[in-house]
Formats: C-alpha cells, sequence, structure tokens
C-alpha cells in the first residue's frame, strides 16, 4: 500500500498543510487568548496592544523555539508499531485529526469557549486510532493522565493565585499607606515574576534551540534575571512621581498602574513560552505526515522539520488570534470574575508557576485549565459571589466536550479520507 502515499504524495502533504494551518489558526484563536485575556480583561492593555504583543512574542515561540525536532506522535499517545505494515493509515489520521481538532477549535472560539487545544488533537489522534486501526493503538493510561490533569491542573494554579492575590491585598491594599508599601514589596512580587517567567522561557522554550540547561544552571538564571529585575523595578517605582497627600482611592489607582507594567511582561513572557509549546498541537501530525510521506512509508521515530512547517504554523496561529480571539479573551478576562491589573498579575504568575511545576513533574497540562483555574482562585478570594458560575458552568462543559468532539471528527474524516485515497 505504500504505492497510495507515492502516487499521492504531494497531494497528502498539500491536504496536512492546509488542515495544519486551519490547526493553527484555531489555536490562536482559542488559546493565545488565555495569555492575553487578563491583560485585556483587566485594561491593562487594549485588544489592538494584546494582538500586537501577541503576534510579536507567539511568532518568535513558535518560530524560534517550536522545535527543530518533533516527535511523530505527540506525548506517545498511540503506539507507531501498529502502523509499520499499513503507514498510510498513520498519514491519513493525521490528516484527519487535524482537521477534526482545528474544526472544534474554531466552533469553540466562536462560541467563546476557552477549550484545550493540546486535548482537541489528543481527542482527534485517539479517535482515529481506536477505531480506524486498533484500540490497542492507544495508550489508554496516558489518556487516563489527561482526564486526571482536568482536576489537579485548575486546582494547583487556583491555589497558588488565591494565595500571591491574599498577600497583596494584606502587605500592599488593606495597609494604612497602600502606596508606601507598594514601594516596599512591588519589587519583590516583580524578582517573583522574573523568576517563574524566566523559568517558563528556558525549560519551555530554549530547550527547542538546542540551548540545554540542566536544572542547577536553569534556576541560577532564573534567580539572576529575579535579581536583575527586582532592582530594576525598585528603581523605576522610586522614580515614579506620586503625590503621597492624595486620597486612598487615587493611592489604590496608582499601585494597579505599577501591576499593570508588570502584567504587560508576564504576557509577553507567556505568549513566548505558549508559541514555542503549543505551535508542536498543529506542526506535530503534520511533521509526521510529511516525513512518512518522504520516507516512502517508514515511521522515524523523531520527524525532521522541513523548513516550510514552523513558519506556516507561526502565522495560523497569529492569523486566528488577530481575526478570532476577541471572544475568548472576553471570556477569560471579563465573563469569569471582575478583574483589576493586580488580580489578573496574580492570576498570569499562577498560571505561569503552575506551568513550571508540571514541566518540572512531566504532568500533561493544558494552559487554559491552568489560567481558567487562576481566575477562579483569584474570583474566590473575593467569595463566591464574585464568580459568574453560569460562565463557569459552560467552560467546564466544553472541557469535557472537547475529548469525545475531537475523536467523533477524527474518525468521520478519517474514513472519509481513507475512502478517496484508500
Amino acid at each position: 500500500m505504500v504505492d497510495v502515499l507515492v502516487a499521492n504524495g504531494p497531494w497528502l502533504i498539500a491536504i496536512a498543510a492546509a488542515f495544519g494551518f486551519l490547526m493553527a489558526w484555531g489555536i490562536g484563536a482559542n488559546d493565545v487568548a488565555n495569555a492575553m485575556g487578563t491583560s485585556v480583561g483587566s485594561n491593562a492593555i487594549t485588544i489592538k496592544q494584546a494582538i500586537i504583543i501577541a503576534m510579536i512574542f507567539e511568532f518568535a515561540g513558535a518560530y524560534l523555539a517550536g522545535g527543530e525536532v518533533t516527535s511523530t506522535i505527540r506525548k506517545g499517545i498511540i503506539d507507531s508499531s501498529y502502523f509499520v505494515d499499513v503507514p498510510e493509515l498513520l498519514v491519513y489520521g493525521m490528516i484527519a485529526s487535524l482537521l477534526a481538532a482545528g474544526i472544534w477549535l474554531v466552533v469553540a472560539s466562536a462560541l467563546g469557549w476557552p477549550v484545550s487545544t493540546t486535548h482537541s488533537i489528543i481527542g482527534a489522534i485517539v479517535g482515529f486510532a481506536a477505531v480506524g486501526v486498533s484500540a490497542d493503538a492507544v495508550e489508554w493510561s496516558k489518556v487516563g493522565g489527561i482526564v486526571g490533569s482536568w482536576i489537579v491542573t485548575p486546582a494547583i494554579s487556583g491555589f497558588i493565585a488565591f494565595t500571591i492575590f491574599q498577600s497583596v491585598q494584606k502587605l500592599i491594599f488593606d495597609t494604612e499607606d497602600p502606596l508606601l508599601n507598594a514601594k516596599k514589596y512591588v519589587p519583590f512580587y516583580m524578582a517573583l515574576a522574573g523568576f517563574v517567567m524566566s523559568l517558563v522561557t528556558i525549560k519551555k522554550g530554549l530547550k527547542h534551540i538546542g540551548l540545554h540547561f540542566d536544572n542547577v544552571e536553569a534556576y541560577s538564571l532564573a534567580v539572576a534575571v529575579a535579581v536583575l529585575i527586582g532592582i530594576a523595578g525598585k528603581i523605576a517605582i522610586s522614580r515614579l512621581k506620586l503625590d503621597p497627600k492624595a486620597d486612598r482611592e487615587t493611592h489604590f489607582g496608582n499601585v494597579e498602574k505599577v501591576f499593570a507594567i508588570l502584567m504587560v511582561v508576564t504576557a509577553c513572557c507567556m505568549a513566548f513560552a505558549h508559541g514555542s509549546n503549543d505551535v508542536a498541537n498543529a506542526i506535530g501530525p503534520l511533521a509526521a505526515v510529511v516525513s512518512v510521506v518522504n520516507n516512502g512509508g517508514e515511521i522515524a521515530k523523531k520527524a525532521e522539520l522541513v523548513w516550510w512547517i514552523l513558519p506556516l504554523g507561526g502565522f495560523g496561529i497569529v492569523l486566528g488570534l488577530a481575526i478570532f480571539g476577541k471572544r475568548v479573551m472576553q471570556t477569560i478576562g471579563k465573563n469569569i470574575t471582575h478583574l483589576t491589573p493586580s488580580r489578573g498579575f496574580a492570576a498570569e504568575l499562577a498560571a505561569a508557576t503552575t506551568v513550571v511545576i508540571a514541566s518540572g513533574t512531566g504532568l500533561p497540562i493544558s494552559t487554559t485549565q491552568t489560567l481558567v483555574g487562576a481566575v477562579l482562585g483569584v474570583g474566590m478570594a473575593r467569595g463566591i459571589a464574585a464568580i459568574n458560575l453560569g460562565v463557569v458552568r459552560n467552560i467546564v462543559i466544553s472541557w469535557v466536550v472537547t475529548l469525545p468532539a475531537g475523536a467523533a471528527l477524527s474518525i468521520m474524516f478519517f474514513f472519509m479520507i481513507k475512502g478517496i485515497f484508500g
């Protein structure tokens, strides 16, 4: 059956590229809003500014750090030995998965649901493999781990966000002189943000460019960055011309302005880390198709990336965000709970911290679920009444539906593609 791949090779690659672009577009529309939603929702930046920042940093992350070599099968969800004699089924399945996950992400984005792009593509791959090839081809224990992460991830990030926000309240906002205390404590928050963000960038981003740091080097580097940022923050804040005689409201406003600047920095780092990490959801299956077709049906453990694949993923992400990213941003930034820059900062820092913990422990996580959990944590710090439970319910339903929706669509497309080429 390898003749099928030889005869239709260019067609299969072209179709996979088109669907890979659709998938990247969906990631941009849905997931990038996570990195930027809190900044927009707390009015730290406008939607236009968010789109420009995300375009630059997401593309940089995807293109510079999106992975020289990407594993042919994402996160080892299916066993490639089942496809050795029928490599064309792997090609059809990956094409079907890209189309299925891409369509589901576009639908979810239109409805303003922040779903997980990682889970969309995993659901799709599991679907075609289990039904189209063999249920044994799926590593079910890995799938179980993903389902478990739905509860664990938001819980961890919610707890961290709650703690960070409570500390900001106690140390700064609930004091006699919030401005004086902001000048005292904000540099520490800046240093903490610098530490976590540089760790995210080192662990998630730089390893793809061939810069490998062991844990000691990574942490030493992050501590150095944190100290520098803390000192720079202290100097910058001491230069702020603020009237100490103004009323408390004005002081609160000025403190929030400081957090707004911090949020822009955290948003840039999150966008870079996200671009480097999640572009793989679109280009992994595409790289697998290109590799199998170009190698005449041989399935390699790692697929070398052809030069055009990364920019395709990067452009797809940027376009999806620019054209369609507004709705999910609205959900995360405005509809769950009312965010101010200090609350948004607590949520974003908590999400980033969870990403660091997860990449250290190998938990399969979704940036979306991490951030939604963090926003909920900040809301909980103000009491359950501060949270819009209807929105939260819809989000949770959309998470549960993502895996089966991806699977069902992918099974359907798999048999259609198999019928056309087979």
